[in-house]
């Protein structure tokens, strides 16, 4: 693939050859960094004071559930160096080369959804700011201008492909980064690290808020796991793998500053304004421009438009990956062009039809409910295959081939895929989302929604449970055999078909 930013990139899922795959952990850490370095962050930011903690409380909330997710995505990034390919094409490993298409899906719904996140929250600051700014009439044929340019700009980032897409993110990284630091001036005079929040000592609902709220900010780091591959793909086998993981944890760890940010403006717009923090729709962006200072609105624009460049971009990019990954007649431009015409106007109509803005938020939440079950399956594969693959393999799907190390019962791994079924299904019966979703067991933790904690344990116990009840071919394993598991000697059948590789 070229360097320039202006060639159009015409890789999609299959394996990236060697000599171009010149990115580095810097680059992985600058666009998983710039997709979370945004409004919709520091709106994640405020639900601890939403939930009724102080500052302090909300604080120590944020950084448990950021150090935790971080450290449950970072090893998602090794797939893409190993294997030059996405993760969802990597799970072929361990879900078959058609049990892959789960992650495809995962990925799929996830992307659309924090596309439009992306695209509302920052098309809403961006009307909201120059309202305020400029008298800029916020009409609905207003929000419809700057909803439709600013996905346009997105899209047409996403179809020149990563190199575009890098050449962005390095400028939002520390763009929107010099903006964030720069809030610290305009409300320092209001912030009041002391603000007690709303729930009194002993309050029976503070730790189902407490925890409620660290695993709100861990979804956040969670939500780019099936997405670590499209951007690491392009990182060489040959570097160290604590490097590439080092890159992956240490940009979420650094999304501190959007979650501070928001974190701190949320306590003044509660101490002074109750009604900007209605816990059943949270206006974030009318509070915080509600106490803003107008010399500060200009900065709330650009961090709209900048932040939400950045997620849009990681968002749509991934979606047309897989897109194309799951219909391989489809290039990555034209799966990127038609994936994102769908997403506007599933944007247009959730805004200004369906009344979907707020219920979107709850679908990305059981959307990553179901995701991270994935990711344990995917870590433990890698780590009882000792971290060995087989490129082709992994593309016999892709090819439309049959046969290879991947491909158990027709195309389909059932250790796998009845690993995560049973986990997400488990999972999303224990999701309480008070007046949004509310699973049918969501109420045996005492209000506190443990979902995520039971995905992500159940996954665990079932995989390898599985993996010991029923062993898998000694050939998937490759030359130094399994580790925590034993193999079979089941025969595992050639790659076959027009498109097989030389």
């Amino acid at each position: 693939m070229s360097t320039s930013i202006t060639e159009i990139e015409t890789y999609g899922v299959e394996r990236i050859p060697d000599a171009e795959r010149t990115a580095r952990p810097v680059d992985l850490f600058r666009v998983a960094f710039g997709g979370a370095n945004t409004f919709a962050t520091c709106v994640l930011g405020a639900f601890p004071i939403l939930f009724g903690l102080s500052f302090w409380q909300g604080l120590a909330a944020t950084v448990l559930g950021l150090a935790v997710g971080a450290l449950i995505l970072a090893p998602l990034s090794l797939f893409g160096p190993l294997n030059g390919t996405n993760n969802a094409v990597s799970s072929s490993a361990h879900l078959g080369v058609h049990g892959r298409i789960v992650g495809s899906f995962l990925s799929l719904l996830t992307a659309i959804a924090f596309f439009s996140i992306s695209v509302w929250s920052s098309g809403d600051a961006l009307v909201g700011g120059a309202h305020r700014l400029v008298g800029l009439p916020d009409t609905d044929v207003t929000y419809g201008v700057a909803y439709a340019l600013f996905a346009g700009l997105v899209l047409v980032v996403c179809v020149y492909g990563f190199r575009f897409m890098l050449f962005v993110n390095k400028i939002a990284v520390a763009a929107a980064s010099l903006l964030f630091v720069l809030g610290a001036v305009a409300f320092a005079g209001d912030f009041d690290p002391s603000y007690p929040g709303t729930l009194a000592a002993g309050d029976p609902l503070f730790w189902p808020s407490f925890i409620g709220a660290a695993l709100i900010v861990l979804s956040n780091p969670v939500s780019f796991g099936a997405f670590l591959g499209d951007w690491s793909r392009y990182i060489p086998a040959s570097t160290p793998r604590s490097k590439v993981m080092a890159a992956a944890f240490l940009s979420q760890i650094a999304t501190i500053l959007p979650f501070f940010f928001g974190l701190a403006t949320a306590s003044i717009i509660a101490a002074k304004a109750a009604e900007y923090m209605d816990p059943a729709a949270p206006n974030y962006v009318g509070g915080l421009l509600a106490i803003a200072p107008a010399w500060y609105f200009v900065p709330v624009c650009l961090i709209a438009l900048i932040g939400g460049m950045s997620t849009g971009t990681t968002s749509l990019y991934g979606t047309g990956l897989d897109f194309s990954s799951v219909f391989p007649r489809f290039s990555r431009v034209r799966a990127t062009v038609f994936i994102g015409t769908l997403s506007i106007v599933f944007i247009f109509v959730g805004r200004f039809a369906a009344n979907l803005t707020q219920s979107i938020s709850t679908f990305a939440t059981l959307i990553i409910t179901c995701t991270a079950p994935w990711m344990v399956i995917m870590m433990l594969g890698y780590v009882t295959r000792r971290g060995w693959y087989d490129p082709e393999a992994l593309q016999v799907f892709n090819r439309r081939q049959t046969g290879g190390r991947y491909w158990f019962a027709h195309g389909w791994n059932a250790r796998g895929l009845a690993a995560w079924l049973v986990s997400a299904a488990l999972a999303l019966a224990f999701v309480n989302l008070p007046g949004q979703f509310v699973g049918p067991l969501g109420g045996l933790a005492g209000g506190i929604d443990i979902s995520l904690p039971v995905g992500l344990g159940m996954a665990a116990v079932l995989y390898l449970a599985l993996l010991a009840a029923f062993p898998e071919p000694r050939e998937v394993y490759g030359p130094d055999g399994p580790r925590l598991v034993r193999s079979a000697d089941t025969p595992v059948p050639p790659i076959a078909g027009a498109e097989a590789a030389a």
